[in-house]
């Protein structure tokens, strides 16, 4: 007997006399053979891949596994960088072909339970300590090889996001720009719609981006976070969009063309961006336009005034069109009039809170008590403040025949401000 035959017996873990490590090598194609069953069995993944992928190169990392835990047994030491690196490489190749990862970690187990099971199966009673350093090593070996495949996926799957993330941006970049995006739409590997509603989103403050000792900054990526994911959620196909926390635009990929959005569609879209207010916990305003890929960017134009405009007429949050402001977007573009329709209500410019009351007065419906509820300030103020204001541009909110007037007189008077490069 040699010297290291001699060594080898002595430290290798022994079951009836035979090096645990021989019985494994000597049972390798017994063991391949029996994994790659279990495999197909309890993880049907596997079995749906091509069957020269699974007898190649899957049954060759079977094959390698079972001699690298053999290794294991016989030198007591766990793989070294080489074999850990191909362990990446595998896990890696598993992450592309779209593997889960929970698949290719319980691959390595159950190659392992085989293992033991052949093994084990020879051990006698007076082998207890060596079963029990069997088992220590197969622990440490599935900690190290769970660790190696978990590296390899992950980072798989970063660099193929990266790739995926870049191509999405490409596309909304081209969408948003103008012109046809199906070369972009094809390098991202998606389907154009009939038909994108575009969202222009005007997005409140979650609670914790006003409490004192919350790191806001947290708090608000948290808030986009949780409204992106339930806007993947609730979407078809791949939503784009550009947000910060304060809002930005969104496009949902849709299957009726633009020329059919109608009011059921509107109601379900009403629905999600209330959905997507209550999961992100804060008040959404959005204003919608539906068009072709080729009309998003136009779109989106049109997205933000509708907006801009919902939200300086004193609207709540919620879904607007255009059909919901006509009168206020038309009012707020440059004419002749609006310039006089302005000046009607230049008097209060001095006093922003009969401005501010007025404003809520005609955006409550005339309701004085729910005017007094957004103003947090009491029904009799209200009250007030109205005759202030009528004192000053001889009208009478309260009476139906200055109403349009005055509303018309505030698009017009809030479109003038934003157009002011001194205007807040």
């Amino acid at each position: 007997m040699t010297a290291s035959n001699a060594a080898e017996r002595d430290s290798a873990p022994q079951f009836g006399g035979i090096p645990v490590h021989k019985r494994l090598q000597a049972a390798a194609g017994t063991l391949e053979r029996a994994v790659m069953g279990r495999l197909v069995e309890r993880l049907p993944v596997y079995g749906t891949l091509p069957s020269e992928h699974l007898g190649g190169d899957i049954a060759k990392q079977v094959t390698r596994g079972i001699r690298s835990f053999a290794e294991v047994l016989r030198s007591g030491e766990l793989p070294g960088q080489a074999e850990q690196a191909a362990i990446r490489e595998s896990s890696a190749r598993r992450a592309d072909e779209g593997v889960p990862l929970e698949a290719v970690v319980s691959a390595y187990h159950l190659g392992a339970e085989e293992c033991a099971a052949q093994v084990f199966s020879a051990a006698e009673p007076g082998d207890l300590g060596d079963v029990l350093l069997v088992q220590r090593q197969l622990l440490a070996y599935l900690r190290l090889v769970s660790c190696e495949v978990a590296a390899g996926y992950v980072q798989e799957r970063q660099m193929a996001l990266g790739d995926e993330q870049v191509a999405l941006q490409s596309l909304l970049s081209r969408l948003m720009e103008g012109g046809s995006p199906q070369a972009a739409a094809d390098r991202a590997g998606i389907r154009l719609p009939p038909c994108y509603l575009v969202l222009s989103i005007t997005m409140g403050p979650h609670p914790d981006e006003l409490a004192p000792g919350v790191n806001h900054a947290v708090a608000a990526r948290r808030k986009l976070r949780r409204l992106r994911n339930e806007l993947q959620r609730q979407t078809r196909g791949v939503p784009l969009s550009v947000l910060s926390g304060d809002g930005g635009v969104v496009l949902i990929p849709y299957e009726t063309p633009a020329a059919d959005f109608g009011r059921a569609d509107r109601d379900r879209l009403a629905q999600l961006v209330e959905q997507l207010g209550r999961m992100c916990g804060a008040e959404l305003m959005a204003a919608v336009v539906a068009a072709a890929p080729e009309g998003v960017a136009e779109a989106a134009r049109l997205a933000g005034e509708v907006r801009e405009t919902a939200e300086a007429s004193g609207r709540g949050p919620g879904l607007y069109l255009l059909d919901d402001v006509l009168l206020e977007y038309q009012l707020s573009r440059p004419s002749p009039a609006r310039e006089g329709l302005a000046a009607l209500i230049g008097p209060l410019d001095a006093r922003p809170e009969l401005l501010d009351t007025l404003r809520a007065f005609l955006a409550c419906g005339l309701d004085r008590r729910r005017a007094a509820a957004r103003l947090q300030v009491h029904p009799n103020t209200v009250d007030y403040r109205l005759r202030k204001a009528t004192e000053f541009t001889g009208l009478d909110a309260a009476r139906g025949a200055d109403v349009l007037t005055l509303r018309a007189a505030l698009a017009a008077h809030d479109a003038m401000r934003q157009g002011k490069p001194d205007a807040g």
